[in-house]
């Protein structure tokens, strides 16, 4: 059945501009909040589901521009014979071209046929749905879907709030299970009868009074009502639709009372079912309500790890549980780049499984700042920390991901993030030159890269720019975390027993760290590792660096202020 070929928006409240080819199988959505991806999924539902009228405001229109009008367009792939008519459609028939994703004004040889189903909003605020081709325009031609097939190829979405599914309302996946022929009008009539009848007015006895009243009024009126009006039911009043009936369990409890995740793993399980006869599904926040386990249920019911998609499925998601468990060809960054949206295939920009499975947070960010190692991100987050106690704006507030570039491999996952459309800094050492080219690669497409100075290690940087104080607290906390007589035959191995621990903090207590004991510990620190874990490192930037910040040497302070300052401007 119908599948989505090319998606384009136009003037649509969070987007200007779109044009977007999804794949035929799962299309998850991912990137930060208010990127534009829950308009993606309405823009869809409206456009190619079954509606005869909408309501929109003029909220619907991007910044309230509503002197231009809102533009949805699909272009509808793989029809079946029916939306294949000559008769209904041909006027209407164009053909897509895959290899180019464009879309060309007649089918033809090495084209898909397909319909572009296009719903226009002007400032009236009244929708109007037609199929467009340039043969049609010439022809002065318009029409619509036959509501028949509209009805049939309309998606199924599955929201927060998922109980129409269960029920046998139109539009929900059990309607599309029994081809709209669940007709229980008859037997809902026979029920409102009996309802009718076994209604008692004597349990009713706040009515007596009233009803005498209406009679005497009828009475003196002359209204021929008979010597008692009575309080019954209105049979015709009684509403049933097919909403009336239900899924039940075998208790009689009602399915919808279901927690929420088991309600919608169960109306995944039952659009797959329907595959065959409704072919598109809409999930908002596909993890919502679901814990980790499910999640991947989830995505199996809807065939994430099958070869031939039975489903195309679109869907938004916050979850790194999502993107780890979903194939780089299924994940789409959303990004919005002044005015023109854009919604890029992951796959697109070559091996980057690897790096969005063991870095799948990432994707849900609008900045990435990939550490060369655990030390700068722990001195990233203890520094983040510190300064948002005082008041300044989070890391997690600007919308900006912590990676671990592991080290010489720090500019192939800075680049693989970039071509994603991720906007990425590198904070690394500069102890080791930088590759020549990926480096030229990354600075070239807007990559920024903030190393320390003098050919210098993190830690190296640290015992050379913190005041005393704050360095013998480095020394100390190392003594902590490592035991004293393992610094103490660092120290000797690096000075080459020239100095014991002893010897340093006498130093330090009488005189000060000299230039040469800074550099003796910042290399014992750097060769041994003496901070090197996230969690280690992450203390020394909240209780160490942080409240000795304004008194460092400006060699740090530059660096960590430009990581910031960089930071802090992609959250604007």
């Amino acid at each position: 059945m119908a599948l989505v070929r090319v998606l384009e928006i136009e003037n649509f409240r969070a987007v200007k501009a779109l044009r977007w080819l999804p794949g035929p199988g799962i299309n998850c959505l991912v990137g930060p909040g208010d990127s534009g991806k829950s308009t993606i999924l309405d823009a869809i539902d409206l456009c190619l589901g079954a509606r005869r009228s909408l309501s929109f405001t003029d909220a619907d229109f991007h910044v309230l521009d509503f002197g231009q009008p809102i533009r949805i367009a699909l272009t509808l792939g793989a029809l079946d014979d029916p939306l294949k008519n000559i008769d209904a459609y041909g006027d209407f028939l164009v053909g897509f071209n895959a290899a180019t994703g464009l879309v060309e004004p007649e089918p033809g040889a090495g084209l898909e046929t397909a319909l572009t189903l296009q719903l226009i909003v002007q400032d009236d605020l009244e929708p109007e749905w037609t199929l467009i081709s340039p043969r049609a325009q010439t022809a002065s031609r318009t029409r619509n879907l036959n509501w028949a097939d509209r009805t049939r190829i309309a998606p199924a979405r599955l929201g927060v709030a998922a109980g129409m599914h269960l029920t046998w309302r139109r539009g929900s996946v059990l309607t599309k299970l029994t081809d709209g022929n669940a007709d229980a009008s008859k037997e809902l009539t026979r029920a409102a009868r009996e309802m009718r009848n076994a209604f008692d007015q004597k349990e009713l006895q706040e009515l007596e009074e009233p009803l005498k009243v209406v009679t005497a009024a009828a009475e003196d009126m002359g209204v021929p009502v008979g010597t008692a009006v009575q309080a019954l039911i209105d049979a015709g009043s009684v509403t049933f639709t097919g909403g009336t009936i239900s899924l039940h369990d075998e208790q009689g409890v009602p399915l919808r009372a279901l927690g929420l995740g088991s309600s919608r793993l169960l109306i995944a399980a039952l659009q797959r079912k329907a595959a065959d006869k409704a072919t598109t599904f809409l999930i908002d926040e596909l993890e919502y309500g679901l814990e980790p386990h499910r999640i991947i249920r989830l995505l199996g019911a809807l065939g994430a790890k099958e070869d031939v998609p039975p489903l195309q499925v679109f869907a938004t998601s916050h979850s790194p549980i999502a993107v780890t468990e979903l194939s780089a060809h299924q994940l789409h960054i959303v990004r919005k780049n002044d005015e023109q949206h854009t919604v890029r295939r992951a796959s697109d920009a070559g091996d980057v499984q690897g790096t969005i499975r063991a870095h799948a947070h990432a994707l849900l960010a609008s900045s990435i700042v990939v550490c060369e190692g655990g030390s700068e991100i722990g001195l990233m987050r203890g520094l983040d920390q510190h300064f948002t106690t005082l008041g300044d704006k989070s890391l997690a507030a600007c919308g900006a991901a912590l990676v671990n570039g592991n080290g010489d491999e720090t500019f192939s996952r800075a680049i693989a993030l970039q071509s994603l459309g991720y906007r990425t800094a590198i904070l690394r050492d500069s102890d080791k030159p930088a590759p020549t080219q990926e480096e030229a690669t990354f600075i070239a497409k807007g990559g920024k890269v903030f190393a320390w100075g003098g050919g210098r290690a993190l830690e190296q940087e640290l015992f050379a720019a913190l005041p005393d104080d704050a360095a013998n607290d480095l020394l100390d906390l190392a003594i902590e975390v490592k035991d004293r007589a393992l610094i103490e035959a660092h120290i000797k191995t690096i000075s080459k027993n020239a100095k014991t621990l002893k010897d340093l903090e006498t130093e330090a207590l009488i005189d000060g760290l000299s230039p040469d004991t800074r550099t003796l510990l910042g290399n014992a620190a750097a060769r041994f590792g003496w901070l090197k874990t996230i969690s280690t490192m992450e203390t020394a930037g909240r209780t160490i660096v942080g409240p000795a910040y304004n008194e460092a040497d400006a060699s740090l302070t530059n660096v960590m202020d430009g990581v910031l300052d960089w930071v802090e401007d992609g959250g604007r």
